[in-house]
């Protein structure tokens, strides 16, 4: 997979609020000289939108920058972020603010969560997939949706083998593993590839047991990712039932990170994990 134009686009936007920042302007101003709205200055510093590379050069104008070098990086990030990345094609099957998500995790190093329902998208077989696309459907979604779906999902997948492949923490409820998704023979499978996938050098697998009792991501699921740029800060992800929610404020990535250090050492470890995952295997082959 190439470099994601969602990664380009949200580091475009934190280099032109640095660079305003610097040049002691405020964004309303900025906006008001050239007629934009403030909202749309907003959208473009927070990447949420791709911005041309002329309005990139007319803010480098305002911002006083003649560094060359720099306003020819901008407008080419400028022209990059404005590409349609692989998923785009399927955008209409997803919820609110996942294709964001899914160009920020194509552009990640490291990719921490915490999983208190199902199997991640990273490491569901087809089958799990299609059992859980289609449950939490509800009988809404057409046979092609669900399709694309899993199609984007089991691309998703390339990242973990990729010649720099993205370095994967799970934690596992223990309700994860115990609930069986889509029949007996697909959890079986299931669980199958968890353990194969766990042997792979990248990849930390955990499980969280039941006997850990109240713990500090009682609230829900979440996940952390990392990138390889130190000028790409970090950002948590949020995922409901009908959107997605990104939050960057460095206070919330500080309580997520204690979060996920906490889990971290309150779940089994690697081996004890896949020792546990092993058993669970075993009673889903033999049961009738």
């Amino acid at each position: 997979m190439s470099s994601s134009p969602t990664a380009r686009r949200r580091r475009l936007g934190h280099e032109l609020r640095r660079l305003r920042e610097a040049a002691q302007l405020k964004a309303e101003e900025v906006a008001g000289r050239l007629h934009w709205s403030a909202t749309k200055m907003s959208r473009i510093e927070t990447g949420q939108v791709s911005v041309h590379h002329g309005d990139v050069a007319d803010l480098l104008d305002i911002y006083g920058v003649s560094d060359e070098t720099l306003r020819t990086e901008l407008s080419d990030m400028a022209r990059q972020s404005r590409l349609k990345g692989w998923w785009h094609r399927h955008r209409d099957t997803f919820k609110r603010g996942f294709d964001s998500y899914i160009g920020l995790e194509a552009e990640a190093s490291n990719l921490q969560t915490y999983q208190a329902q199902v199997i991640p998208g990273l490491l569901q077989t087809e089958a799990y997939a299609r059992a859980v696309i289609d449950a939490t459907a509800m009988g809404h979604a057409s046979l092609d949706d669900v399709d694309k779906k899993i199609a984007v999902r089991m691309s998703r997948q390339e990242l973990l083998t990729r010649p720099n492949p993205l370095r994967l923490h799970v934690i596992l409820d223990e309700a994860v593993l115990r609930r069986v998704v889509g029949g007996t023979e697909t959890m079986a499978e299931q669980l199958g590839t968890l353990l194969a996938r766990g042997k792979m050098p990248n990849i930390t697998l955990q499980v969280l047991p039941f006997s850990v009792g109240a713990h500090a991501a009682l609230d829900g699921e979440f996940s952390i990712l990392e990138f390889p740029d130190p000028k790409d800060s970090d950002l948590v992800y949020l995922e409901e039932n009908t959107s997605g929610l990104i939050l960057e404020e460095p206070g919330d990535l500080k309580c997520y990170a204690e979060m996920f250090a906490q889990l971290t050492s309150q779940a089994l470890d690697p081996d004890e994990s896949t020792s546990f995952i092993a058993s669970l295997t075993r009673s889903e082959v033999s049961a009738p």
